[in-house]
């Protein structure tokens, strides 16, 4: 096992404290440069990813049994040690000037992805991509373990879903609620019902008028294709910041063209989407609830049953349709899903269907209640 260190404070306390070899440990993205009380140190069996080292080190100090990862020249941090943030991804963009966002951290990093190719044929860039995924893999679990797992609940949805509809709002208050009693809201981070996940997670504690107001803005431009769209998000976030609750967004640059959502606290931002689609619902042990979509919510929907159907997880976690008329009307997939499951050709499935918030939060409680 070895023992990880991602922060500079972290590293100069144990330099400090250390009377022998260093042993077994993974140093990420840290700078070694005018740490003089490392000069002496010697490195035995550690894992250097993307730090700063001087060629003095690595030739006196570091051990044969290390291994240390360079960085490659790319746009990207190939070995972030933390998640991104509203802050890190949209640098640069000014309120007012929505053509600003060309130079943010977030497009220059998905130009940089579509000039390579979705699926690059580059060694090099292709093996940048994986170390950052791995890296925000780590540095995501880091973050999850402060909660229970059965007290994390994913909310998946449509990204074309309207800010000024009856479904994106049934969506916050569902989040709202939930936040309040504890959970962790996740989302795929992008807009549409992502958004309002995150939207709800803000206004946990704040009141229903603080709702409406931030809806009001919000409408002024109702699809992320409006060209004012991050533009009210950050007037929302101005005035009422990100809340005292946290929530998790996991976008990917594989749908780039739809920038994420600023109203996520963290945000686990992946090149691969495959690893970012599984590991989405597999981290939703709380439950997944499901808000009218298409194709890709289609998907989720059936990943999800097939992780409940075989365990994948140790146990089965409520799939939970918002919107009954959607679900068994214009999607019939609640009808087939309850007639597998009551075949037997899907097995552990725990289905439900809804229309008000306050029924979906009810039903997302009694199952973590009991379990938790």
């Amino acid at each position: 096992m070895y023992y990880e260190i991602d922060n500079q404070p972290a590293l100069v306390q144990l330099l400090a404290n250390s009377t022998g070899p260093i042993k077994r440990y993974a140093f990420q993205s840290l700078n070694f440069f005018n740490l003089e009380v490392a000069k002496d140190i010697a490195f035995e069996d550690c894992i250097f990813l993307g730090c700063e080292l001087s060629d003095k080190v690595i030739s006196q100090n570091i051990d044969t049994s290390c291994y240390v990862f360079p960085r490659l020249t790319k746009p990207f941090d190939m070995f972030p040690n933390s998640l991104y943030s509203h802050e890190t991804l949209f640098n640069g963009y000014e309120v007012g000037n929505p053509m600003s966002y060309s130079f943010t951290y977030d497009k220059q990093v998905y130009d940089h992805y579509i000039n390579f190719g979705k699926e690059a044929s580059d060694i090099g860039e292709t093996l940048a991509r994986r170390l950052h995924d791995h890296s925000i893999t780590d540095a995501l679990f880091d973050f999850l373990n402060q909660y229970h797992e059965k007290k994390i609940v994913a909310i998946m949805g449509g990204h074309s879903l309207p800010r000024d509809s009856e479904t994106y709002k049934t969506v916050v208050l569902i989040s709202k609620l939930l936040t309040e009693k504890g959970y962790l809201l996740v989302s795929g981070g992008g807009p549409g019902a992502m958004e309002a996940t995150h939207l709800g997670a803000i206004f946990a504690g704040k009141s229903s008028k603080d709702i409406d107001d931030a809806l009001e803005t919000l409408a002024h431009a109702p699809s992320y294709k409006d060209e004012l769209w991050l533009d009210t998000s950050f007037q929302v976030l101005s005035k009422y910041g990100l809340g005292e609750f946290e929530s998790l967004g996991v976008p990917t640059w594989l749908y780039g063209h739809e920038p994420p959502t600023p109203f996520a606290s963290k945000i686990a931002k992946y090149f691969a989407n495959s690893v970012r689609e599984d590991g989405l619902l597999a981290i939703g042990k709380g439950g997944v609830v499901f808000a009218p979509g298409s194709a890709g919510t289609i998907q989720e929907i059936f990943q999800d049953a097939c992780q409940n159907h075989y365990l994948n997880y140790g146990f089965a976690s409520p799939m939970v349709f918002l919107d009954s008329n959607y679900w068994t009307e214009q999607r019939p997939i609640y009808p087939l899903l309850s007639q597998m499951n009551d075949e037997g050709k899907y097995r552990n499935l725990i289905l439900s269907l809804y229309d008000s918030p306050e029924d979906i939060v009810k039903e997302i409680i009694g199952f973590t209640g009991r379990n938790v």
